[in-house]
């Protein structure tokens, strides 16, 4: 979800906190420990007790975060997070314990302490520079909206618990809320038509089908109504009665009704102010707006200009191990013909959804078998393969990764899309679960998650530079993992990477050098293998969400970038199941940090 992790400032003052750790209760210091050691000592764990009270007061203030970590205490509850109240709760938090935080001299910290310092104040620093950038006045687009999210939510697919019968009662206060939250939704775009801050039209055409396919005469032909038609065997008949009542209001009487009133209002009145232009620097202070989302996603200070330049040169780069492959296959040919011949041809369709979800569960044995060899560090999460929803298939990418609860009761979840069939191409699956599944993101978020020694912000926060950098890494040690066999399955691995190295050429190009959606879309089939149906998702994806395509290649060539440099510098000590325990072992971290943490790691050996 696109929504801030921000918490309500509650608590105690810093000198309160700092008070408080250092009581009577406190364990004796060893008189033997300098000075310096102590000092570092105790204000790490002044530090982890702030951050403690930080992440509850974070859970307070987002519910939704809470029930994401598997923290039942708020299923009940979801604010109205899109209202100027909510933003000034936002606001305030991030100020106080920004301050907090500052008023704390970091000097004697070291270690894990040091790194948690500086990534709880950049994280804070950055969340009040953003509050310039009005995006609370586009809460919907095709890619990601509350709308969308809450059918997951409320189908009983996603984090929202359906187990017991306090569960199915805390889910109809959570959907009475939606109600509110779709009539500020509304409110906000009014504001930003005033403001001249819209989406652009061709996004907004996409809304409106997906909320058709929600919107039902009768409850139970709605998904909202999954968890009754699923409801477990043991609820007493006066709670199944009651329970089925209660939804069938909820969904029929309130639910229903706001998704009717989001839909007309989007197509009577929004779509019309919506724009033509589909880049952000066309917005009010769209240029700076921009640069701030590449920096954040990128967590480095390269300018647009410079990412789009990388983008081109590692497209040409790509190009050339293509050329390659084709030579192996005998193709004859120019690369153009060739993406034509592997995006048409039969040999790389799929027989049916079910031939599909069973070639992804074959990969998995397959791969965990040679997972030894390049791993020491494993995560104890479950994971599932599942189909992508039917109700969100068609502008849903070709697989996404849903991270497992923090108490392990739900697992990680690979969602792969079956949605058009014969554009889900055999040559794809490889690097795709390389990427979202193992070893990519379920171990690098897993792994975070059960980190414990490391506050619950790190846990549960990160970077998607280093997220989305060590999923495209991942998919790079398909070889070592006994796959990339076939010369095509290799040619999906490259187009992987081209797809993510020309990523850095479109959204600069969108969004900095005034490209048009038509030229994003022809210079995607110009150099990559590409279908009409992933082009124009993908081209609609990069204006949804301006700058996050970034962060993919620039993390992966960062990650790639300290392989080498340990590989080279440790020559025979160089041991590749320690460099990606290093890597993983600390969470998601600012490319700069990782960096850092590497090259001391790369001294001490």
């Amino acid at each position: 979800m696109p929504i801030r992790p921000l918490a309500l400032a509650i608590g105690l003052s810093l000198t309160t906190l700092l008070a408080a750790c250092s009581g009577p209760n406190q364990a004796p210091e060893s008189i033997s420990a300098p000075a310096s050691v102590v000092d570092s000592a105790r204000l790490a764990a002044q530090l982890d007790a702030m951050y403690e009270e930080f992440w509850e007061a974070s859970l307070k203030l987002n519910p939704l975060q809470a029930t994401f970590v598997g923290d039942p205490r708020y299923n009940d509850q979801l604010p109205n997070f899109l209202s100027a109240e909510y933003r000034q709760q936002a606001h305030d938090f991030a100020q106080q314990w920004l301050a907090r935080a500052q008023a704390i001299d970091p000097a004697p910290l070291d270690g894990q302490a040091r790194l948690s310092y500086d990534i709880f104040v950049r994280d804070l620093e950055s969340e009040l520079e953003s509050e310039r950038f009005p995006d609370w006045m586009q809460p919907i687009d095709q890619f990601s909206s509350m709308a969308s999210f809450a059918v997951q939510l409320g189908s009983g697919t996603s984090a929202q618990p359906f187990k017991t019968v306090v569960d199915y009662d805390n889910w109809i206060k959570r959907g009475d809320a939606l109600v509110t939250l779709f009539d500020q939704a509304i409110a906000n775009m009014r504001e930003g038509m005033a403001a001249g801050v819209v989406q652009p039209k061709v996004l907004m055409h996409k809304v409106l089908p997906q909320l058709d396919a929600i919107i039902k005469a009768k409850p139970e032909d709605t998904d909202f109504w999954g968890p009754i038609a699923r409801m477990p065997a043991d609820f007493s008949d006066a709670d199944k009665q009651r329970l089925s009542e209660a939804y069938r209001a909820m969904i029929g009487e309130r639910l229903m009704p706001a998704y009717q009133r989001l839909r007309d209002f989007i197509a009577s009145d929004y779509l019309p102010a919506c724009r033509d232009t589909v880049s952000l620097s066309a917005l009010p202070d769209g240029e700076a707006w921009y640069a701030f989302n590449a920096k954040t996603q990128t967590t480095t200070d390269l300018t647009p200009a410079r990412i789009h330049r990388i983008g081109l040169d590692e497209v040409a780069r790509i190009h050339g191990e293509m050329r390659n492959v084709m030579q192996q296959v005998g193709f004859k040919g120019d690369l153009k013909a060739f993406f034509a011949f592997v995006t048409t041809d039969k040999q790389f369709e799929f027989p049916s959804e079910q031939a599909l979800l069973d070639a992804y569960n074959g990969l998995r044995e397959r791969i965990d078998a040679r997972i030894p060899e390049q791993f020491s560090l494993l995560p104890k999460a479950g994971f599932e393969i599942r189909p992508v929803e039917a109700f969100r298939a068609a502008a849903s990418a070709g697989g996404e990764y849903h991270a497992p609860s923090a108490d392990g009761s739900r697992p990680g979840i690979f969602y792969v899309n079956t949605y058009d069939l014969p554009t889900r191409k055999t040559w794809d699956m490889e690097d795709l679960y390389l990427h979202e599944a193992i070893p990519g993101h379920h171990f690098q978020i897993a792994i975070q998650q059960e980190l414990g020694d490391v506050p619950a912000f790190r846990r549960f926060g990160g970077t998607t530079a280093f997220a989305e950098g060590w999923g495209l890494y991942a998919e790079s040690l398909g070889k070592d993992l006994g796959v990339y066999t076939d010369p095509y399955m290799y040619f999906g691995r490259l187009q992987g990477e081209l797809w993510r190295a020309i990523r850095l050429v479109v959204d600069t190009g969108l969004h900095s050098k005034g490209w048009t959606r038509e030229q994003v879309i022809a210079y995607m089939h110009d150099n990559s293998a590409v279908t009409d149906v992933d082009a124009i998702a993908e081209a609609e994806r990069y204006i949804a969400i301006p700058g996050q395509a970034l962060a993919y290649k620039i993390g992966e060539l960062k990650i790639q970038e300290l392989r080498k440099r340990a590989s080279e510098k440790l020559g025979d000590k160089f041991d590749i199941r320690a460099f990606h325990a290093q890597v993983l072992k600390d969470g998601a971290l600012p490319l700069d940090v990782l960096d850092a943490k590497i090259n001391r790691w790369i001294a001490a050996q």
